[in-house]
Order: structure tokens, then sequence, then C-alpha cells
């Protein structure tokens, strides 16, 4: 029976597609360690609060990037370069969402819209992180190898989230609600199709290492097929709400070490 967890083993059982899996969220978390460092150091003066908790959700990426590189490593296997079509972040980026790499290898101080369009484009990256984290938490918590590291991401991922929410409605307070509600929205709608993009990409690759039969890749591409219909009917709405979190201020104290997850360092 085709299952998320016994999909997730047949993957990780084999060294080519676990590399791919790897390799791609290794490649996403440095990219965006990168993005929210560079970020944290061009926060503008009227913001400069922010700019702790920007780097500590940056340190968080560079963490997350080098646990996925540790699981390699574990395993005897180098990261491979990661296929154009399955880079999510580097697609989003190339699409307009978020801030432009551009903008930030020049030294100049962002604005306050900046900020808005890279905590809009956070949150709804973010929310699709957590549920992906949800999921793997779900069906890999208790894997004698990636069980902890799945655990201790998806801990960093719901602070992320808790973070972008709380974050976005004190500039919502300060007159920033309209330019908000409108970078949400045009994140949402674009991420959606990249993720769709992507999901189809890698789980191609992934078949064509498996040997799938094609009865099995066209209903897992007609499920990723049915999420994307889903959001862009209505389901895009989660990623653009805010509300205040439980979590206040989750991103105000220092990044946990990549050493809680013991069996990868």
């Amino acid at each position: 029976m085709l299952s998320a967890k016994s999909l997730f083993q047949e993957i990780l059982d084999n060294d080519e597609t676990f590399r791919l899996f790897c390799s791609v969220a290794a490649s996403g978390e440095a990219q965006g360690g990168w993005e929210n460092g560079r970020i944290a150091a061009l926060v503008p003066e009227s913001r400069r609060d922010l700019a702790p908790k920007i780097a500590r959700h940056g340190a968080d990426e560079d963490k997350h990037g080098r646990i996925f590189n540790a699981l390699l490593r574990k395993r005897g296997l180098e990261p491979l370069e990661v296929p154009r079509e399955t880079d999510y972040t580097m697609l989003l980026e190339a699409r307009g969402i978020g801030l432009a790499h551009d903008k930030l290898r020049r030294d100049e101080p962002l604005t306050e819209h900046d900020l808005v369009l890279y905590l809009a484009h956070s949150r709804v990256t973010e929310q699709r992180a957590a549920a992906q984290m949800t999921m793997l938490r779900r069906c890999l918590g208790d894997h004698p190898d990636l069980g902890r590291a799945v655990r201790l991401i998806a801990e960093d991922e719901e602070n992320h989230l808790a973070y972008c929410h709380e974050e976005l409605l004190r500039l919502a307070a300060a007159g920033h609600g309209r330019a908000i509600q409108r970078a949400l929205r045009e994140s949402a709608l674009v991420e959606m199709r990249v993720y769709r993009d992507v999901s189809l990409a890698v789980m191609a690759r992934m078949g064509r290492v498996l040997g799938w039969p094609r009865a099995k890749s066209a209903l897992l591409a007609a499920g990723i097929h049915a999420l994307y219909g889903y959001e862009r009917l209505g389901g895009w709405r989660r990623m653009v709400s805010l509300r205040m979190p439980e979590r206040r201020n989750a991103l105000g104290g220092p990044a946990k070490p990549a050493s809680e997850a013991p069996e990868l360092v």
C-alpha cells in the first residue's frame, strides 16, 4: 500500500535518492542562511531591533544545511549539484519573490518596505517548511538515523513561522498592512507554482532511479497536481493569514546548536 511513510522509507533506503533528498534540502537551507545573514547586516536603523532575530533565523538555516550534509557523510556520500529544476529557493528568487540577490550583495541599507517583502516571503515559505517538517516528523520521527534531526529542524521551523507572524503584525500596526497583504498574496501564488514544479521534478528523478512503474509515478504526480489545485482554489489563504502566535519572541535567543543532534556531528 502506498503511504507517505513507505514512500519516504523507499527514498531513504536508496543511496542515490537519499543523496538527492539531502542535497536539495542542504542547498536550500544554506541559501536561506546566506540570505538571512545579508538581510541582518543591512537592516535599516529604524528596525535594528530585528537584526538579531534575522541573524538567528539565518544561523538556524545554516545549521539545518550542516545537518543534512552530516547525514550524507554518515553514509559515505557526497552532496550532488542540485539540478536547476529542483532548486526551490533559486526558482523563487528568479521569479521575483523575496529580495533580489543583487540587492543583498550591495552594502546599502534596506528599507522598511524591503523588510515587508522579506518577511512576507518568509511567512509563506516557512508555512511550507513547517508543514513539510510536520509530515516528516510524523513519518520519520522514530527513524534511527534521521529521527532526532527531523524533530530538531521541525521545532526550528515552527519558531520561524511564529516569528514571521509576530513581526508582520507589528509592521502592519505601524502602517504597512496593505503592502503586507499584497506581498503575501503575490508570494503565495508564485510559491504554489514553484513548489508544484519542484515536487514534480524531484519525484520524476527519484522515480527513474527507483524504477517506479508508470502507474505509481502517475499516481504521485496526480497527488502533486491535486494539492496545487486545492491551494489554487483557496488553500493559499492559510499561507497569507496572520495571527499573533502562542510562541512570542520565538527567535529572541541564541540558536540551538547542531550538537543537539549528536548522532550527526
